[in-house]
């Protein structure tokens, strides 16, 4: 098997927000990545870690910024929902500017292809696939077509820029963007 190297992800800047702060300076198609709590979160972690076992696999959770004022979309255990970057003020988060990766044309369909996205429920049976492959070590992934996680939410809007990556969008995890994006 011939290994693929990771793509070469260049032209963005990330910015860490300390609990408390607000974000600035954020066009739409820009995206963040935080811990979340909860039993879904801690299921994550523990995954991640099994896969990366550095300082990845604390970012639990990503969303994508789809507006200059800061409304988000992102896939919850409820389903992916419209939300409020100020809802994360509580919490530690990464803001990755994709800065020249994308352009206008670019951002607005990250932005069409996540608004189609609310129709979506939440991707458990995707998250049950991904723990199987990371403890036993298997290629075989499997989902259902009209269900996202939040980071794959992310990734196959940034399918829509210059960004390839070099395994299927649909189950990268947040630390998977966290290694892509040097968090």
């Amino acid at each position: 098997m011939v290994k693929r190297p990771n793509p070469e992800i260049s032209g963005f800047s990330k910015s860490f927000f300390e609990k408390g702060r607000d974000a600035q300076g954020f066009e739409p198609g820009d995206f963040i990545l935080t811990k979340r709590s909860g039993f879904l979160s801690s299921l994550i972690r523990t995954g991640q870690l099994i896969r990366f076992k550095g300082k990845y696999a604390k970012w639990t959770h990503a969303a994508m910024i789809v507006s200059k004022d800061g409304d988000l979309i992102e896939a919850l255990g409820r389903g992916v929902v419209r939300s409020h970057l100020s809802q994360y003020k509580k919490n530690k988060y990464h803001l990755i500017r994709l800065g020249e990766m994308a352009d206008e044309k670019d951002r607005q369909k990250m932005v069409n292809f996540a608004e189609w996205c609310l129709r979506y429920e939440y991707g458990h049976l995707t998250i049950v696939s991904i723990s199987l492959c990371l403890i036993t070590g298997w290629k075989f992934m499997f989902g259902m077509d009209d269900r996202i996680i939040c980071s794959a939410l992310v990734a196959r809007a940034l399918e829509r820029t210059r960004v390839i990556f070099d395994k299927n969008p649909s189950f990268i995890m947040p630390a998977d963007l966290a290694k892509y994006f040097r968090i």
